[in-house]
C-alpha cells in the first residue's frame, strides 16, 4: 500500500511539472519536466531549518518525485551522480537561479520543444523522450544524457538560448544512439571520440547557423601524437581527458577530432542520412573515411 501511494504521489507531482507534446507527423512523444517548483519546497524547508540541508531531504523533496521520469534505468546514470548524490549548496544563489527559471519556464519549454522537433525530424524514434530541467548553482555542469529517452539540463542562468537549443540537439543524438547502438559500443578511447563526434555533427546539422561546439579544422600532428597511442585503450578516464581537453590539449579537443572523423566519412559518402550514419561502427567511420591519412 505504501509503495502504491508513493507511486501515485509521484505521478501526480510529475503531472504538475510536466509539459507534453508530440511530433505532428510521426506522433513521437516528448515531455519536458520543470523541476523548479520542487526546489522551492527544498529551499523553504532549509531556510526555516538549516539543519535540513541534507541529502535525505533533497532526495525526498526534489529527486524522488521525478526519479522515474528523469533517471530510472538510465544507461548512463553515472553521468548524473553529482546531481543525484549531493545536496545543493550555495542556497542564496540557487534561489535566484530557481526564481529566474520559474519566470522563464514557458520560454524554456519553447526552446527545448523547437530543438526536439527539429532533431526528431532528422533522427526519429518511437521511444518517448523526456527532458528534465534543474536549477543549478554549479556553473560547470553541462547538459547530459542519462540514457535512452532521458536528457537533463542543469540550468545555471549562464546558457544563451542558442546554446540550449544546440545542446538539446546534441544530447538528443546521444539519447537515440543509446537506444539503438549501445550494445555495439566497445568502450575504447576512439569509440568515445566518435560517439561525441556524431553528436557534434548532428548539432551542426540541426542548427548550422548557430554557435556550437568548437572545432579545430587543422590537422596538428604534434597534438595527434599525444592521443594516438591511447586510441584503442579501454580507458574511460583518458577518454574524458582527451574529449574535454585541457593541460596539453586544446579545449574540447576530443569533440573536435571526433567531429572531423565523421566529417571525413561524410565527405566521401555524401548521400547518407543522419539516421544511417548514427549506427555506423567506428571501424567503418575510420576506414571508409580515411581519417588517419590526414596525420601521415
Amino acid at each position: 500500500m505504501l509503495l502504491m501511494l508513493t507511486s501515485c504521489a509521484q505521478n501526480e507531482t510529475s503531472k504538475e511539472l510536466s509539459f507534453k507534446f508530440e511530433d505532428p507527423d510521426t506522433k513521437q512523444q516528448f515531455e519536458i519536466i520543470q523541476v523548479s517548483p520542487l526546489f522551492n519546497n527544498y529551499i523553504e524547508k532549509v531556510k526555516s531549518d538549516p539543519s535540513k540541508a541534507t541529502l535525505e531531504v533533497y532526495e525526498e523533496e526534489v529527486i524522488d518525485p521525478i526519479y522515474n521520469k528523469c533517471f530510472k534505468k538510465g544507461e548512463f546514470l553515472y553521468m548524473a551522480d553529482e546531481l543525484l548524490n549531493s545536496a545543493p549548496d550555495s542556497l542564496a544563489e540557487l534561489e535566484i537561479i530557481n526564481e529566474e527559471l520559474e519566470t522563464r519556464k514557458d520560454e524554456m519549454n519553447a526552446l527545448i520543444q523547437e530543438s526536439l522537433l527539429k532533431s526528431a525530424a532528422l533522427l526519429p524514434t518511437k521511444k518517448d523522450t523526456t527532458v528534465c530541467v534543474f536549477p543549478s548553482s554549479r556553473s560547470n555542469m553541462p547538459l547530459l544524457t542519462v540514457g535512452a529517452g532521458k536528457i537533463v539540463i542543469p540550468y545555471t542562468g549562464y546558457y544563451k538560448d542558442d546554446i540550449i537549443k544546440v545542446g538539446v540537439s546534441h544530447e538528443y543524438h546521444h539519447s537515440v544512439w543509446a537506444e539503438k547502438n549501445l550494445n555495439n559500443f566497445s568502450g575504447t578511447v576512439l569509440d568515445n571520440l566518435i560517439f561525441e563526434g556524431k553528436a557534434v555533427m548532428f548539432e551542426k546539422t540541426v542548427y548550422p547557423n548557430l554557435e556550437s561546439t568548437q572545432v579545430y579544422l587543422d590537422y596538428d600532428k604534434e597534438l595527434w601524437s599525444k592521443i594516438e597511442p591511447d586510441l584503442n585503450k579501454k580507458d574511460s578516464k583518458r577518454a574524458i581527458e582527451i574529449t574535454v581537453g585541457g593541460k596539453d590539449l586544446p579545449r574540447s579537443y576530443g569533440y573536435s577530432e571526433g567531429y572531423k572523423m565523421i566529417k571525413s566519412y561524410l565527405e566521401l559518402n555524401p548521400n547518407i542520412t543522419p539516421e544511417e550514419w548514427t549506427g555506423i561502427s567506428p571501424k567503418e567511420i575510420i576506414e571508409k573515411g580515411k581519417y588517419f591519412e590526414n596525420y601521415k
